[in-house]
């Protein structure tokens, strides 16, 4: 099995939308998802992109991505990479993709001299928390993630007396 890992093109983004509705409905949330091509595009090759993507192919054939994008820690004043999705097809699985593609990931984190990679994976996904330990990755149990829906930053934003 040949398995070439390379950043993501406008041409990729269709089989890219597939994957992710595919990691939506994994994660019991397709509900959620409302991405499009056309909001990819923007996010990943527009005027001002907000995050990159990387593929994994195998003999043609589209079967994982990572989404990243560069954050920043006060704490140490240096950037970090934040892992947004990392996805292999699940008859895919166990092969080394996600693996690789967590690598090359890994490796723009280093090349960009980032101090942290991170991200978030659900509780109850024991096989990607194990996969994410057997690499040296740490949970951060002592941490709650929160988050404000679109209404609820438009409640606040609206709120500024400034």
């Amino acid at each position: 099995m040949s398995v070439e890992i390379r950043p993501a093109a406008v041409a990729d983004l269709p089989a890219m939308l597939v994957l992710v509705r595919e990691l939506a409905e994994y994660e019991r949330l397709a509900h959620a998802m409302v991405a499009t091509v056309e909001s990819f595009e923007a996010a990943l090759f527009g005027e001002r992109p907000t995050a990159e993507a990387l593929v994994a192919h195998v003999d043609g054939e589209m079967v994982g991505y990572a989404i990243y994008f560069q954050n920043f820690s006060t704490f140490v004043g240096r950037a970090g990479i934040y892992l947004e999705d990392l996805y292999v097809r699940p008859e895919r699985r166990g092969g080394g993709i996600g693996k690789k593609l967590l690598a090359r990931v890994a490796q723009v984190a280093a090349e960009r001299q980032c101090q942290r990679l991170e991200w978030v994976v659900l509780d109850w996904n024991k096989p990607s928390i194990e996969f994410y330990k057997s690499l040296g990755a740490e949970p951060l149990d002592e941490w709650t993630i929160f988050r404000m829906t679109p209404e609820a930053i438009k409640k606040l934003a609206g709120s500024s007396t400034a």
